[in-house]
């Protein structure tokens, strides 16, 4: 075996950690992150206060972690939605496949969908590692715009894209990673806009913005969507 296995402290340590987690995203559900409150959680996890800050020092680090933890559930939906679609799959079928993957995780659980892509927390700033947390959401949409043709409504942000992968090796390298061989702008820009879209449209419907409004969220998506395929002539 070449794991080791844990010492009762340390598992006592992770097993508090994913208790206060747990609370805190109670809290954030009911309130929202004016409701995460670490005075509560150490009242409810039956830790003094400075106790509680040995296993997160701030309501920031433990908002951190949080926010990992939602990117990479998320990512996990998105890729998994990815790996399970054949690699004959049309490109257009392949965006709203990725698309309702990230909707249905975000409906199901949207304070944590608003914790990353809602409004800003006052005061706090997310650590630069959540940047790359975010690629890995957007990543898998790479692929669905490799054979796209942009049409001129689209074409400057394809131009803007090709001008930030060509002075950015690392985005470029992102790029080529997901959709090897493919134009850089075209790819990224599809990304983008997908991600405006969909965040758009699933940003309104789980603040409950639709409401009355006679349409079903997944809907609006798609035709939104379907135009944005069409803008780039996928199949």
């Amino acid at each position: 075996m070449t794991g080791r296995t844990q010492s009762p402290r340390a598992r006592y340590r992770e097993q508090t950690r994913a208790e206060i987690k747990e609370i805190a995203l109670r809290q954030l559900a009911e309130g929202g992150t004016a409701a995460v409150a670490l005075t509560r959680i150490a009242k409810e996890v039956g830790l003094s206060g400075p106790a509680l800050y040995r296993y997160f020092d701030s309501r920031d680090a433990l908002l951190t972690d949080l926010i990992r933890d939602a990117y990479g559930d998320l990512s996990g939906a998105v890729t998994a939605a990815a790996g399970a679609l054949p690699p004959e799959t049309p490109p257009r079928a392949r965006l709203r496949a990725l698309a309702a993957a990230s909707r249905d995780w975000a409906v199901a659980q949207p304070h944590r969908y608003l914790l990353i892509q809602g409004t800003p927390v006052p005061g706090y700033s997310a650590p630069p590692d959540t940047l790359d947390s975010a690629r890995t959401v957007l990543g898998p949409f790479l692929p669905a715009f490799a054979t796209g043709s942009p049409s001129a409504a689209v074409r400057p942000v394809v131009e803007q894209m090709s001008a930030w992968a060509a002075g950015d090796a690392a985005v470029a390298e992102w790029a080529a990673g997901h959709a090897p061989g493919a134009d850089a702008g075209t790819v990224l820009a599809g990304a983008v806009l997908s991600w405006a879209q969909l965040h758009g449209a699933v940003g309104l419907e789980v603040a409950g913005q639709f409401a009355g409004m006679g349409h079903a969220g997944g809907t609006l998506l798609t035709a939104q969507l379907d135009a944005l395929a069409d803008a780039f002539a996928l199949d």
